[in-house]
């Protein structure tokens, strides 16, 4: 894990995600209690935590995928991105989820072409010279390390590509309309390990260009991957620090019973 060090014990990376006394609940169900959390631009954060702790809920907050259940509210507390408020009336959901992408469990491309689905994007926004989308295209596949897999059946159906590559193409599609942040919710969870290997290959190489906040059940893949690794349990940020403190001396004695597999 030595390769994490360097970045995330640099003391000049800025803070791009910064919650405060963040409260959140469905309906009358209280789902994550007072998180203060500081995430730093171009690095690895990584969510760990046993099932129903709050982690993919938080993660959601920071593209308002929440928004979309009747009963998801905030029932206190802040979150800004580049010091703007994302729940302040004046915010654009939609361009929001320009600056913050995001990559589910499960792999969902749409049932057309590789090319369509990566150039889908930049036709919503009126792109429509070829040239340039055929340039992101490339520029995409190549970003998600797939363009020498796929770069002679492009307009064959997405829906033919391997679970990975179909996850690989999923991260490159989101990585078309130039987010700042990228959020992936259990990306690898039901990936085989050799695909799992290429994803968290490719997430180590975005962290150069773009800002990862990632949800994994597999500790082990949160070892690996991140820079800075937060502990969540029952809706509260039990831990948060560098990934190597966590795993190898962390503060809190939950937080070394969970990482030690005595729960959890």
């Amino acid at each position: 894990m030595a390769q994490n060090k360097d970045t995330a014990n640099s003391q000049d990376t800025r803070n791009i995600i910064e919650v405060r006394d963040f409260n959140f609940a469905y309906g009358n169900s209280q789902a994550l209690f007072d998180v203060n959390m500081d995430i730093k631009e171009k690095e690895v954060t990584a969510f760990i935590g046993p099932s129903g702790c709050g982690k993919s809920t938080f993660l959601r907050c920071f593209n308002r995928m929440n928004d979309l259940i009747d009963i998801a509210r905030i029932t206190g507390g802040s979150v800004k991105i580049n010091g703007i408020d994302i729940y302040g009336k004046e915010i654009d959901v939609i361009e929001l989820r320009k600056h913050v992408g995001m990559v589910f469990q499960k792999s969902n491309p749409f049932p057309k072409s590789i090319y369509d689905n990566i150039a889908y994007g930049l036709r919503i926004q009126g792109i429509k010279n070829k040239s340039t989308l055929d340039d992101v295209v490339e520029e995409c596949l190549r970003g998600a390390a797939l363009w020498d897999e796929v770069k002679d059946r492009l307009h064959e159906s997405a829906l033919g590509m391997s679970g990975g590559q179909q996850q690989r193409l999923c991260i490159a599609r989101a990585l078309a309309v130039k987010p700042e942040i990228l959020l992936m919710d259990e990306p690898c969870s039901a990936l085989d390990p050799i695909a799992t290997a290429k994803v968290e290959e490719l997430i180590h190489s975005l962290k150069k260009e773009y800002t990862i906040v990632i949800v994994t059940h597999n500790m082990q893949q949160a070892a690996r991957v991140s820079d800075r690794t937060a502990f969540f349990y029952l809706g509260k940020l039990i831990e948060y620090d560098v990934t190597d403190t966590i795993f190898m001396n962390p503060n809190n004695e939950q937080t070394e019973a969970y990482v030690s597999g005595r729960f959890g």
